[in-house]
């Protein structure tokens, strides 16, 4: 009793929004790793991951609306402003044309800016210096004149923003080649990701989920270094399974897994990947799962048409995956309409842990 009441205690420490994200991954089955881990939230580790690479390389700099003296709409630059000053923590005018053609152009003079759209539904504004500049400079300039920027932010669904502030741009910057496009879940995920995203030669997406940012989660001694990175293009396989492949990428990887913890106690192991990278996107991790499980299920907060998971599934189809499956592919996706305000239309727009149990059950036939 008392060892109970005494982890308990050690739960509530962390304050409630900590606590609640532990229950959470304890419910999802996400265990913890060695005993030097830490518990760190997604927002801290985006500051460390920035903290870091501002302090290793001079070049680096961080401009975008209010990201110095506000610390960020966020809070993801807290304190960086007070420690690098006004010349590598840049508050700009709401003006995303404008401070992202800076940044690409501060990239082609050698420095390594990192962009922050406050929603990447704003980066629309900016998206001819992000595709037309950034994007396709190496390859007009015979490769002589590289872009590493890297333009980073909260995409997708938040709770309650409406239809213009809730839209999902993987597939859209994933279309476009010369760019690297990342998506983390994790707080590991995101340091390692931001961190190599910062060193990349090339222009970076970087597709944060604004409802991760207060999320918690153990973080090894490894990810504690400053020199841990996450590989651009290689996916992670989250659980190991054997009777079907859920793949994902951001918020709706831990929807995935509390759907596995769900159904393996009905005996069904699910295999989790989170892709972690859109583009250049790992096709043979997913191919490897899929010729152990011989069931995909492809999971995301976008749009169906042209989207992430019609991605995998073709690359399924045209690669040596499709000989070992044993019933068509399956995606989970947002609904083909603009995101309603209502909280019970936006919930029933957007795949949920019980949409993905549902989607298992009837591709196995159970």
């Amino acid at each position: 009793m008392a060892a109970a009441a005494g982890a308990l205690r050690r739960l509530v420490r962390g304050g409630p929004q900590q606590g609640l994200g532990r229950l959470l991954q304890l419910r999802s089955g996400i265990h913890g790793s060695a005993p030097a881990a830490v518990q760190v939230t997604v927002r801290d580790a985006l500051n460390q991951a920035l903290d870091e690479e501002l302090e290793r390389d001079e070049r680096v700099f961080l401009l975008g609306e209010e990201v110095a003296q506000y610390d960020g709409a966020y809070k993801i630059s807290r304190g960086l402003w007070k420690k690098y000053g006004d010349k590598r923590i840049i508050d700009t005018p709401i003006s995303e044309m404008g401070f992202t053609g800076i940044a690409v152009g501060a990239a082609m003079a050698g420095l390594r800016p990192i962009c922050e759209f406050m929603t990447f539904n704003f980066s629309m504004q900016a998206i001819d210096q992000v595709i037309n500049s950034a994007g396709k400079t190496l390859y007009m300039s015979a490769g002589m004149v590289s872009v590493p920027v890297v333009f980073r932010g909260p995409n997708g669904a938040s709770a309650g923003v409406g239809a213009q502030h809730s839209q999902c741009f993987a597939a859209w910057y994933g279309h476009c080649p010369g760019l690297k496009v990342v998506s983390p879940w994790s707080s590991e995920d995101a340091k390692g990701l931001l961190k190599a995203s910062v060193r990349d030669d090339n222009p970076v997406v970087m597709l944060e989920n604004e409802l991760m940012y207060g999320v918690p989660f153990e973080m090894s001694e490894e990810a504690q270094s400053k020199d841990f990175l996450v590989p651009i293009g290689k996916a992670k396989i989250e659980r190991q399974g054997t009777h079907v492949t859920l793949v994902s990428h951001s918020r709706s990887v831990g929807h995935c897994l509390e759907a596995a913890a769900v159904l393996v106690k009905e005996g069904v192991e699910c295999e989790v990947i989170n892709l972690r990278t859109i583009r250049p996107m790992d096709v043979e991790s997913i191919e490897a799962s899929v010729m152990k499980t011989n069931h995909l299920i492809t999971v995301e907060g976008g749009w169906p048409q042209f989207g992430v998971g019609a991605e995998i599934c073709a690359r399924m189809m045209e690669g040596p995956a499709f000989n070992y499956l044993d019933a068509p592919a399956v995606r989970l996706t947002g609904a083909d309409v603009p995101m309603p305000y209502a909280k019970i239309l936006e919930e029933n727009c957007l795949p949920q842990v019980k949409d993905i149990i549902f989607a298992v059950k009837k591709i196995l036939n159970i």
